[in-house]
């Protein structure tokens, strides 16, 4: 590939193929494309984005598409084009600097860079006549200017390196008073009309605050709190509810524009279905509430189906198709009864909330279900009817790159809806997935962060992509008692104990191995934002490592894991709300965790399956003979019948052999 070529063709990143034919010289971020800028002695022109990002395409229509941007771009500029997805570490440390520089962030994401990496001009999306005008001034500070240049990105530098340093320190072990005191102060910013959770004066747009869900669950569980499981159903109802979710095929879009949960932002995450289907199943299991029954099953096959490639899950579906956003999705009244018929077309116009002035753009409407419907056959019907002409509409493009820590995040909520709904394809869907991403993404006993049509990209993996596969490996080893996963997640807590922990400060961890690229910072952010951070996922793997572990080994997942939440206790106590799922995993903790091991043969114990269900979120559960788990050594049956053994920490009560003594052993707090 000569010099000045566009190298994106043979990415293994969807988002960077899609600017593959752009005029733009785009490289791929390597050590090659960094000499380059300081063999020609000129900054780095770095866009970061990802393919279901709508603001991306529109900036690439705009400007990276224009030749009169290209010309400018490629005769001043090494261009450098990162998928936020496959790099989240590059996205991590230049968001910490244009949020810094800015006050804000967001995608695409606009930075100028030292051949070595350092920031000194950040921002995000520009129309074309402002980012001609910013090339054009960036390249004459730096022709002109250049010693302010590098005073201002080695500034720069610095300032991100301190606020790394000054991430918090690890304080006392997380106690059930904090974990109350969080549950407070988030309870305090709910919307009680319309769901979620808000401070200040902005009510919009609004996030699926999924780990806050899951985390507000698992409170009621511990303390029997209304007020946490109130909190749940009335956000959960009204997501479910809203154009935020897909009313015809299920699934989630990735935020809503407005407070009431109509108009999403098109685009479907892995992240937030995987994520909120472990909350649905949870809300599902812990009450029977047919709404959550539904939505649960509706967004596993949404996972699997949508999203599902070669036993694995993909990345994304986009928020445009044929390059309008929603368009696949919006609907008129005269378009319903098209498909209809006038009188089906009316009442499904009335149902989902459709109206002749519209809810979205140009008169159009999202579905919404603001109450089931008296006629479910007739709904049933309906629904199938718009989903088939819905089809031969232009359909938004799919992100089909397979990330380890999504996949990993799927396969948990996965194995928890299946025992949820009682649903054996959920279960067989995540064992599938689990063999696949360990047989591909594993190359020479080192984990990988993605992978796209069976091709493994060359990115390590991260912090969150070990942690959140660990914790999905050693959740499915616990509803099948298969040992291999055990062994696999076991490895991959190893693996990060060996290469994450920060050696100089107990309970910290950094989000890039000690043998990774070294960039301008090391990465370690331990807030938790649309997914999980890094640390809180590893504090759950460690935690199910713990008690899952053979007693040689348990030591260590024990220490890291408790020394790991200690670093949690000034995030819940003082911005719990960035804390989702610390707290999540914290609510655990101060219960036991519990653990419940069910002496029986698998397949045929009634006992077993009332244990999964009972269990409350991050409680351990397995089942088996007379020492075939470590929670097993032993324990055995009792008279001829099942029995279980109810752990909490480790304290132990005697064995229970009917479901009616197991759920009184889980009621006593």
């Amino acid at each position: 590939m000569s010099p000045g070529a566009n190298e994106l063709a043979g990415a293994t990143s969807p988002y960077l193929r899609q600017h593959a034919d752009n005029p733009v010289h785009w490289r791929q971020w390597t050590p090659a494309a960094l000499a380059e800028a300081a063999e020609r002695d000129v900054p780095i022109l770095l866009s970061i984005g990802y393919a279901a990002c709508h603001w991306c395409h529109v900036m690439a229509h705009e400007s990276f598409e224009d030749p009169d941007v290209a010309a400018a771009a490629n005769a001043d500029f090494v261009c450098i084009k990162v998928d936020r997805e496959e790099r989240p570490d590059l996205d991590s440390v230049y968001m910490n600097a244009t949020v810094a520089l800015t006050g804000q962030g967001g995608w695409p994401m606009t930075c100028f860079l030292t051949p070595d990496g350092r920031p000194f001009f950040c921002g995000t999306y520009y129309p074309k006549p402002d980012f001609l005008q910013l090339l054009a001034a960036v390249a004459a500070t730096w022709r002109q200017r250049r010693g302010e240049v590098e005073e201002a990105s080695e500034r720069i530098a610095g300032e991100l390196r301190t606020m790394a340093a000054g991430l918090p320190a690890a304080g006392s072990p997380v106690r059930p008073e904090l974990c109350d005191a969080a549950v407070a102060a988030v309870l305090g910013d709910e919307d009680t009309v319309r769901g979620g959770f808000v401070s200040g004066p902005h009510a919009a747009p609004k996030f699926p605050p999924s780990a806050l869900l899951e985390a507000l669950l698992r409170h009621h569980e511990r303390t029997g709190s209304s007020e946490s499981l109130g909190a749940v159903e009335r956000t959960a109802t009204a997501m479910a509810r809203g154009g935020i979710y897909d009313q015809l095929a299920g699934g989630f879009a990735r935020y809503s524009v407005d407070a009431e949960w109509v108009v999403p932002h098109f685009e479907k995450m892995l992240y937030d279905n995987a994520l909120l289907l472990r909350a649905y199943a949870h809300w599902a299991r812990r009450t029977g509430d047919p709404l959550a029954h539904r939505v649960a099953g509706e967004t596993a096959r949404f996972i699997i189906d949508d999203l599902g490639a070669d036993a694995m899950f993909t990345s994304s579906l986009d928020a445009d198709a044929a390059g309008v956003e929603g368009l696949t999705y919006a609907w008129t009244p005269a378009q319903l009864r098209d498909v209809l018929g006038a009188e089906d077309g009316d009442w499904a116009a009335a149902l989902f909330a459709v109206t002749e002035g519209g809810t979205f753009e140009h008169g159009t409407s999202v579905l919404q279900l603001p109450a089931d419907p008296d006629d479910h056959a007739r709904y049933e019907r309906v629904r199938t009817a718009l989903r088939a002409a819905r089809s031969t509409r232009p359909q938004p493009g799919r992100d089909d790159k397979v990330v380890t820590a999504w996949n990993g995040l799927a396969i948990t909520a996965l194995v928890e809806a299946a025992v949820a709904l009682d649903d054996t394809e959920l279960l067989e869907a995540a064992a599938q997935s689990a063999q696949a991403i360990v047989g591909l993404h594993i190359v020479d006993g080192r984990l990988r962060r993605a992978s796209l049509g069976g091709k493994v990209g060359q990115s390590a993996a991260i912090l969150e992509d070990h942690a959140a596969l660990a914790t999905g490996l050693l959740t499915l080893h616990q509803a099948t008692g298969e040992g291999s996963w055990l062994q696999t997640g076991l490895h991959l807590a190893d693996v990060a104990l060996a290469h994450f922990a920060d050696p100089q400060r107990d309970g910290h961890w950094f989000d890039t191995a000690d043998d990774a690229e070294q960039l301008v910072l090391r990465p370690a952010d331990p807030f938790d934002g649309a997914t999980p951070s890094g640390a809180s996922l590893i504090a759950e793997a460690l935690q199910l490592a713990a008690h899952l572990a053979p007693a040689a080994t348990a030591g260590r997942y024990t220490a890291a894991a408790d020394a790991t939440l200690a670093t949690a206790a000034l995030i819940l106590d003082r911005a719990p709300r960035s804390g989702g799922h610390w707290l999540a995993v914290a609510e655990a903790a101060v219960r036991g965790p519990i653990q419940i091991a069910v002496a029986c043969e698998p397949a045929h114990s009634e006992l077993l399956r009332a244990a999964r269900v009972l269990a409350p979120g991050g409680a351990i559960v397995v089942g088996g003979p007379v020492d075939s788990s470590e929670l097993l050594l032993d324990r055995d049956r009792v008279g001829g019948a099942d029995a279980a053994y109810v752990c909490r920490g480790r304290v132990c009560d005697l064995p229970v052999t009917t479901s009616r003594e197991l759920a009184a052993a889980l009621a006593r707090r």
